[in-house]
């Protein structure tokens, strides 16, 4: 009955959702699972490559039967802000605009039945001409405006250079929940008219877009280079490090796992209950949100033979937070705020619940609070913000030079 209510919760959330842009990834249908954007053989990198270079956008999901679907996808180019550019798609795809995904493999003795499917950027069909910001938006019976799933990608053609450093010395104190974020643009001989108009800076922390950081205006231009130095709009939340478990095997309870049951024909995951722990920092090696699919126990494919399993989030607090809602964060929900990702107050136990299907892996989490009427989280209310914590940030640097109509992606550096 648990799990029934559960499914309808889903599919009125997921009824809810809104593809419009700016494009984030994101699943927009209940069937759809476990989608993942990335590098082709590459662990934990955000899903940005080089323009003509050797490496590969990796997209997989899972539809959650194995029935047969006929999916394609097409490709949108993007400005800075992911918004549709107004650019026509043969100026930036050499090929095919649309393509069927092929290669699919269904899931082999696992409880909840499942099929695979993935393909990789540039292939065969369609190559990339221009650099700048992409989404792929995936679709069945040739449906193109109702995208079931939309994936997120970059592609850059360097020019510029980039200098970060990640210090604890803010103006607004020292030493204490903050982090300061200070960079140099070098211009390497790139041609800029005027820097202050056609050079646009982004800034991502943890590949979060609650709290990212645009319109960014240079401190000191010269020449040779630009700087954001002591940038307010650069001082982020520092957080604590993320939560973490592992159910890559049903046959013991790993880390951050309390047990593991059988019920009803499936897997049941029971997570060590969690405490606010503001007051402390807590040092752990994470991997800033993201999560890996795995199964210890696979014998060949570990994308088609882990299971999915129902995992249970617990959260013990005082009393409920009547100022505000609190969130699973972490690129599991592709670091979203929505209902599906909400945590809920169970009076009895005056405990914090959450329950979702994730497939076996490891798997970071924060719980994020949302103040009423607000946008941005915050990780302070529950685990605390500390200038130690170890966060990765992402600068990125657009150039759209007078009289162009796209937003170039000239340079990227990751930094913490």
């Amino acid at each position: 009955m648990k799990h029934t209510l559960l499914i309808l919760m889903l599919l009125l959330t997921f009824s809810s959702y809104s593809t419009t842009p700016p494009y984030r990834t994101r699943i927009n249908v209940p069937n759809i699972k476990t989608l993942q954007a990335g590098i082709l053989d590459e662990k934990y990198f955000l899903p940005i490559i080089e323009l003509n270079g050797t490496q590969k956008i990796d997209i997989r999901f899972d539809e959650m039967s194995h029935d047969t679907h006929t999916y394609a996808y097409t490709i949108l180019h993007c400005n800075a802000d992911w918004t549709p550019s107004d650019l026509n798609s043969t100026e930036y795809i050499e090929g095919f605009t649309s393509a069927y995904i092929n290669n699919s493999e269904r899931s082999v003795n696992t409880n909840y039945l499942y099929t695979h499917y993935q393909f990789s950027l540039p292939n065969n069909e369609m190559t990339f001409k221009i650099s700048g910001n992409y989404v792929v938006l995936i679709y069945e019976d040739n449906e193109k405006d109702k995208p079931l799933a939309q994936a997120c990608f970059s592609i850059v053609e360097p020019k510029v250079s980039i200098g970060a450093t990640v210090r604890s010395n803010t103006d607004i104190e020292l030493n204490g929940r903050l982090q300061q974020l200070d960079f140099d643009v070098l211009l390497n001989g790139y041609y800029v008219r005027d820097p202050m108009t056609e050079i646009k800076t982004v800034v991502r922390q943890n590949n979060r877009t609650d709290n990212e950081q645009n319109n960014l205006s240079p401190n000191y231009v010269s020449a040779s280079k630009l700087s954001y130095l002591n940038n307010k709009s650069l001082i982020f939340e520092g957080g604590n490090e993320y939560h973490n478990f592992d159910i890559s095997s049903v046959y013991s309870a790993a880390r951050g796992v309390d047990k593991i049951e059988f019920r009803n024909n499936h897997y049941e995951v029971f997570l060590l209950p969690d405490k606010i722990q503001g007051k402390k920092y807590i040092h752990d090696y994470d991997v800033n949100g993201k999560f890996l699919i795995n199964n210890q126990e696979a014998f060949n494919n570990v994308d088609t033979e882990a299971d999915y399993m129902y995992v249970n989030f617990t959260l013990q607090v005082d009393q409920v937070f009547f100022d505000g809602q609190l969130f699973l964060g972490g690129e599991f929900n592709y670091n979203l705020l929505d209902n599906n990702n909400r945590l809920d107050y169970d009076n009895a136990t005056g405990f914090y619940r959450q329950t979702l299907l994730l497939k076996q892996g490891g798997y970071n989490y924060q719980y994020w609070f949302v103040p009423k009427g607000g946008k941005k989280a915050t990780v302070q209310r529950v685990d605390g913000s500390f200038w130690e914590t170890k966060n990765e940030y992402t600068i990125y640097v657009y150039h759209r030079g007078w009289g162009e109509r796209y937003d170039r992606l000239v340079g990227v550096k990751s930094v913490q």
